[in-house]
């Protein structure tokens, strides 16, 4: 005999119900105790697949900072990726997240983090929020992390996600990232998170003396770049080749 399930919808409440030769059964798809334990479920998945992540993706390829890894052990990199992506969100991938935008690869999150080398006491700068991951990430090991998105949706979307996290020690504002954060400089670092073709001169000035910018450079072959800047000089070192979005404008 044929089993069908049919999904109906009745004064607002969904039930599933399930045909059985002699008997009909009703469940309610909306049963606190259901809603738990799929949430339940849920997390302890996210769990398993962050360990994996940071153990295959991070530590496996080189990562040897204990605090970035202790960082993106903890961070719910699901909680920052769009509803129908939530089941990649620890996959060793970039994912869009609205606007021509995307979430970074965990290990190039990673690699930048610790190419940084920041130090519990610095203040960060953030160019390009995103959905705010790779700021949550620097909040973790830093004291103070300010960060600057041009797209509002997504600036007030990740200030939404870090206040739902309990973040206090990050501020996100819609702007320029190419002009910097003036109010706040120096900054003992600074993380770029889209390519400009050229590094901004600003940027440059807003770094503070022995501080590193960890920065993609390039159009469409880019090259992560550590910029030091000493007493009397800046120092260029070219690393790994990368793909990000490009640094627009307002």
């Amino acid at each position: 005999m044929n089993i069908a399930l049919v999904s109906l919808t009745l004064l607002s409440c969904c039930f599933l119900v399930i045909y059985l030769p002699g008997c009909v059964e009703e469940k309610s798809l909306h049963s606190p105790k259901i809603l738990l334990e799929n949430l339940s479920t849920d997390i302890e998945q996210f769990e398993i697949e962050r360990k994996q992540m940071v153990e295959s993706q991070i530590r496996g390829r080189g990562i040897q900072d204990e605090r970035v890894l202790a960082a993106m052990s903890q961070m719910p990199r699901h909680q920052f990726v769009n509803a129908p992506w939530k089941d990649l969100a620890y996959g060793d991938h970039p994912l869009p997240i609205g606007h021509q935008q995307t979430i970074s690869q965990p290990y190039i999150v990673a690699y930048m983090s610790e190419a940084a080398e920041i130090d519990p006491k610095d203040k960060v700068l953030e160019i390009g929020t995103g959905c705010g991951y790779q700021a949550a990430v620097l909040g973790e090991i830093a004291q103070k992390v300010y960060s600057i998105e041009i797209i509002p949706e997504l600036a007030q979307r990740a200030r939404q996600t870090l206040a739902q996290l309990g973040y206090k020690n990050i501020q996100v504002k819609t702007g320029d990232g190419y002009e910097g954060w003036t109010e706040y400089a120096p900054y003992d670092a600074i993380i770029v998170t889209a390519a400009p073709e050229k590094i901004p001169q600003p940027l440059i000035d807003q770094l503070a003396i022995n501080g590193k910018m960890v920065i993609p450079v390039g159009s469409w072959l880019q090259k992560i770049v550590v910029l030091t800047k000493t007493e009397d000089r800046i120092i260029k070192e070219e690393t790994i080749p990368v793909r990000f979005v490009p640094m627009i404008r307002s």
